[in-house]
């Protein structure tokens, strides 16, 4: 029996595959750049290569892998395996399956990359051993997992879960799903990057400290450059992450008062922060949680397999 997996993950920015043995271990990996807005079969043919290139560092061959899987962001049916919408990819009704097979004539499957990534932290990260967690990735989009009772939750069209796309913000900016207003709007890596581009925007520039440190160049801004000035003790900095940890806080109240997780794990990006993120988002948590009488409450961490947690995820659908 074939012991090796391979998952796919495809974000927005990056696509990584990895080579996943039976104890949840990547063994080998190979990545490129998403490269959006390009045709569905160049995304294909991007996914097939490193897929291939994953598996000969392995120093395996196909026929040594068992299953393959991809996470992909959006609305996706595992049971007819076709991405219905996918925004930030601008794809619809997308048969990624078939269009995989076709190039590696192997079984794929698929799932919401958001439910891989949860998967993947239920199996052999920091969900391990829980019934009910959350998962949340901060990254291109806001993307949600929710598993309930040992199991994913998808709800009855496989699109459940899409906690990015709850309005936070009444007729707030607009979204890549076409409202005003989501959580994703506010709380993803690319928003972060976007509230940061604004804030240097609105500094006199001979007194901005952020924007000597992107080199006068605010295509250099980064999820880390408002972090890392507010570390630095610049105030402008401080008061864009102020303002991203309230939005972030907002809806991560919203998740723990509708599923009372006995987990929520933050992932994508902007998590490699740690502390310096979770900390002042645990606090406003522990103020406005329904439940903040109560003598258990949801755990917030970080998602201890980071990027590896959608790779894991997906080869194990």
């Amino acid at each position: 029996m074939n012991e090796y997996k391979v998952g796919i993950d495809l974000g927005g920015t990056n696509i990584v595959a990895g080579v996943v043995d039976k104890d949840f271990n990547i063994i080998a990996r190979a990545e490129c750049k998403t490269a959006i807005p390009r045709p569905e079969a160049d995304v294909c043919d991007s996914m097939a290569a490193i897929t291939l290139e994953a598996i000969e560092k392995a120093g395996l061959k196909m026929e040594d892998i068992a299953q393959i899987g991809i996470g992909v962001p959006g609305a996706v049916n595992p049971v007819t395996r076709i991405v219905e919408t996918s925004p930030n990819l601008f794809f619809t009704n997308w048969e990624v399956s078939k269009m995989m097979e076709e190039r590696l004539n192997k079984y794929v499957k698929i799932e919401n990359d958001a439910n891989a990534a949860a998967w993947g932290e239920f199996l052999a990260g920091s969900a391990k051993g829980c019934k009910n967690a959350v998962a949340i990735t901060l990254g291109t989009g806001v993307g949600g997992g929710i598993i309930i009772d040992g199991k994913l939750y998808s709800g009855s069209n496989f699109a459940g879960a899409e906690l990015g796309h709850r309005v936070i913000v009444k007729d707030g900016k607009e979204c890549g799903c076409g409202r005003k207003g989501c959580w994703e709007s506010y709380a993803s890596a690319t928003a972060l990057i976007n509230m940061t581009k604004d804030a240097i925007r609105n500094e006199k520039a001979e007194f901005s400290y952020m924007l000597k440190a992107v080199d006068g160049d605010l295509n250099n801004v980064t999820g880390k450059t408002a972090f890392d000035a507010m570390l630095d003790g610049d105030a402008t900095g401080k008061a864009v992450i102020d303002q991203y940890i309230s939005y972030l806080a907002t809806g991560i109240v919203n998740v723990i008062n509708i599923f009372q997780p006995d987990i929520l794990c933050v992932g994508g990006g902007v998590s490699r922060q740690g502390e310096n993120l979770l900390a002042p988002v645990r606090a406003i948590v522990e103020k406005e949680r329904i439940t903040k009488y109560n003598e258990k409450q949801t755990v917030i961490c970080a998602a201890t397999l980071g990027n590896d947690a959608g790779i894991i995820g997906a080869a194990c659908l």
